[in-house]
């Protein structure tokens, strides 16, 4: 049985890998706007960086898929902008570790920054996070960040699938 899953697996096309990470992706940003929306958790900076890197290597993929999904750049791009959510998520996880006299302030909600705040600050509070990105939220027994990290590697093998197919 696990040898035809494996045959399988590897028989699978550079396009077939290209559509998983984009399916997997909207999941993952359909998850996201349900928690957000139905269980009103609201995001904080560091969970709409992780969000937006989710949809950026989404974007990568649905790109290859529009072009040329052998072509190595699109997995490449792909997996940096899984890297670099990945070091989003960690950074978030870093944050819900630190004692709490040494978490950052909170800031206000970010329909109030967008509203206020110039784009510097914006973005500020968007890549260092903020008091409100060390509250531990868990789902299914871990944090948020842990999940999106999960997430973020599971992009990362879709994509190194998705080259070793086009190869």
């Amino acid at each position: 049985m696990s040898n035809t899953l494996i045959n399988n697996l590897n028989r699978a096309t550079s396009e077939s890998w290209a559509i998983a990470i984009v399916l997997f992706t909207g999941i993952l940003l359909t998850g996201a706007l349900v928690m957000e929306h139905a269980f009103g958790m609201d995001p904080c900076p560091l969970c709409l960086m992780q969000r937006i890197w989710f949809f950026i290597a989404g974007i990568w993929a649905y790109a290859s898929l529009l072009h040329n999904p052998r072509w190595g750049i699109y997995p490449l791009l792909c997996v940096i902008s899984a890297t670099i959510g990945g070091g989003f998520s960690i950074n978030q996880l870093r944050l819900q570790s630190l004692p709490a006299d040494q978490v950052p302030t909170c800031g206000p909600d970010m329909a109030y920054m967008l509203d206020v705040f110039p784009l510097s600050e914006i973005l500020k509070a968007m890549t260092s996070g903020t008091g409100d990105c060390a509250e531990v939220v868990a789902v299914f027994g871990l944090p948020i960040p842990v999940w999106a990290l999960l997430g973020f590697i599971a992009i990362g093998v879709l994509t190194v699938m998705q080259w070793r197919a086009g190869n």
